[in-house]
């Protein structure tokens, strides 16, 4: 018994053209009698490509954006690495800096008109000048209200009208770029 939708291989001989058309090794497409159906097909076909093509544009517009924020990101952590790159140094070069300014803080009288103390304070200026340059900013600590941010609280004082006010600076503190790299060590005042 056969089926009715089995397509049989003609088996009549033709010469010329249509023998290679006719002949059992090429596939025979079956098409649809009803037009309708083949519009109606190639529309839904139509359909699910546009689909597809919408879904991979999609994806597309999602690896460009994933891609700038990525590149955003690194380019930003790249200028604060090489802006910051140099903080270790700084931090070892600020009690270099705090030694300087206590010597000039305490220097004797006779001493302090000397041509010596004078190129002495030009060294601690010039590292300061290049301190300066680098992005190293001191933090201004006395009178300033306490801030946990900027200020390192060692001491807490009875102070008259100074609740909450540094009072004392113990060792200055510095900003580089913005950034805390080492907090003031104050006084607080209390009362």
């Amino acid at each position: 018994m056969s089926n009715p939708e089995e397509v049989k291989p003609d088996t009549t001989t033709t010469t010329g053209d249509d023998a290679a058309a006719t002949t059992p090794d090429t596939a025979t497409v079956e098409t649809p009698d009803d037009p309708a159906a083949v519009i109606a097909d190639l529309q839904n076909r139509l359909a699910q490509a546009e689909a597809q093509a919408a879904e991979y544009k999609d994806q597309w517009m999602r690896a460009v954006a994933d891609y700038r924020n990525f590149k955003r990101r690194t380019d930003t952590e790249r200028a604060e690495l090489i802006r910051n790159a140099g903080a270790a140094l700084i931090l070892k070069l600020l009690p270099v800096l705090d030694d300087f300014e206590r010597a000039i803080a305490n220097i004797p009288p006779e001493i302090a008109s000397t041509p010596w103390w004078q190129g002495t304070q030009l060294i601690a200026q010039k590292l300061r000048t290049i301190l300066e340059s680098e992005g190293v900013k001191p933090i201004e600590a006395l009178g300033q209200d306490f801030d946990p941010n900027l200020h390192e609280a060692v001491i807490y004082e009875e102070a008259e009208g100074q609740e909450g006010k540094v009072i004392a600076e113990l060792q200055r503190g510095y900003l580089l770029h913005d950034r805390v790299i080492r907090p003031s060590m104050v006084k607080v005042g209390r009362g």
